[in-house]
């Protein structure tokens, strides 16, 4: 079961361990980690849990960013280089110890 630790703008960590295979938000909402929101619950249609990836030598083996993605990342606050939605990252075993930031806020 691999542990991600989600980081909030203040600093503030939360360590979450959980089943592989679930995404990135639903492990979120499930140890309810503040900040993110995922109000259309995983269908990458609101931009709600945005975060940002940590470590560019740690997310190589994520999948790429998908057109729609990219799309809705428009609609999300504070978007840079190294945004994704969290409900479009599936986890898995070779994740653990990753770092998620959040932003300051979803919208």
């Amino acid at each position: 079961m691999p542990t991600i630790v989600f980081v909030q703008q203040d600093g503030t960590r939360h360590p979450v361990s959980a089943v592989a295979g679930l995404s990135l938000m639903e492990a979120a909402a499930i140890n309810k980690v503040p900040g993110i929101e995922g109000d259309c619950g995983g269908f990458c249609a609101c931009g709600t849990c945005h975060v940002y990836l940590d470590d560019e030598s740690s997310t190589a083996s994520l999948p790429a960013m998908h057109e729609l993605e990219r799309a809705t990342l428009d609609f999300a606050y504070d978007v840079g280089p190294d945004s994704r939605l969290a409900c479009q990252i599936p986890l898995t075993d070779a994740m653990d110890g990753m770092i998620i930031r959040l932003p300051a806020r979803q919208y």
